[in-house]
């Protein structure tokens, strides 16, 4: 039969008949392997199965949009679980793309974006890539109903459980801890609650909650609980005669980068990643000649030799 049936591409091959693609496959000696396959399972897609031998290997197939892929190749036959990882996430990125499916990065907030009916729809926004593919998972295994989500969920990626939140639509990863009996809920609100409104008032630098700022009032009577944090008291900083709002609006603009880049303990080295942007000559002096400067104005204190916390004015 030789390459009946095979097309040649620039790095792979497909199997083609009657116009309709099959199979996409990168050797030859695999695209040879699946044609007859095919052929001998006539054409139907639904006959394929989950791993094969070939020679001294054992292929991994998975069909994904009505074509067959080769997943990896073991040299023992793989078992059911091993078949269902690698299936998963060759459907989570079919690409091999650095985010996968739907996740896109703008600066330092990942959004999970998807095309519905010619729509685009936005399901959440993310500090940090693992929740991003966690919220993507999960809404790839439940057909993008966002009302499939418990208040708590267990990644299997990280082992861990997450507080899960579901506000206009949106994601939002409250809370991760190891073991669902280090959870505390009240305490997980608290915490998101605080990291809501310190993104709001300039306190903290948290992009992916913008759409939360000005809905603290019905959060809180959601959650049934108040912000609270260490560092700040949170309920005074709607008070304009408070000192916060006497200085914090009469910084520069780059003093108010660097402020905002700063939490806990945080780096020399994490303030110049989150403000890269900005990166210039003698850019660690630019960073340290404004630290002193919201040192001198006790927004700040250093804790160690290289590393900054917000004072609680």
């Amino acid at each position: 039969m030789s390459e009946k049936y095979i097309r040649q591409n620039k790095s792979s091959f497909n199997i083609v008949k009657n116009s309709k693609i099959y199979a996409k496959v990168t050797l030859l000696e695999d695209a040879i392997f699946i044609r007859d396959l095919l052929v001998e399972k006539n054409w139907n897609l639904e006959e394929i199965p989950k791993s094969i031998k070939k020679d001294d290997n054992y292929l991994v197939l998975a069909v994904v949009d009505e074509k067959i892929h080769v997943l990896a190749k073991y040299k023992t036959e793989p078992d059911e679980d091993q078949i269902n990882k690698l299936t998963k996430r060759f459907i989570r990125n079919p690409n091999n793309s650095k985010y996968g499916l739907n996740i896109t990065k703008v600066f330092d907030t990942f959004i999970i974006k998807k095309q519905i009916a010619g729509d685009e729809y936005i399901f959440g926004y993310y500090d940090n890539l693992c929740d991003a593919q966690f919220v993507r998972n999960f809404l790839l295994d439940n057909e993008w109903d966002v009302n499939k989500f418990k208040e708590i969920e267990f990644d299997e990626d990280t082992n861990s459980y997450k507080v899960i939140c579901v506000i206009d639509d949106k994601v939002y990863v409250i809370d991760e801890k190891a073991s669902k009996n280090q959870i505390d809920l009240e305490k997980s609100y608290e915490r998101f609650l605080a990291k809501v409104s310190k993104h709001k008032y300039g306190l903290s630098n948290y992009p992916h909650l913008d759409m939360l700022k000005d809905k603290i009032p019905y959060l809180e009577s959601e959650f049934q609980v108040k912000a609270k944090d260490d560092k700040w008291q949170l309920n005074n900083l709607d008070d304009d005669t408070s000192p916060l709002t006497e200085i914090i609006f009469t910084l520069t603009p780059f003093q108010q980068s660097v402020y905002d880049a700063i939490s806990d303990d945080t780096s020399i080295e994490e303030i110049e990643k989150s403000l890269i942007r900005y990166k210039s000559k003698n850019f660690t002096q630019k960073i340290l000649k404004n630290t002193d400067e919201l040192i001198e104005l006790d927004l700040i204190e250093k804790t160690g030799e290289d590393t900054f916390s917000k004072t609680n004015l």
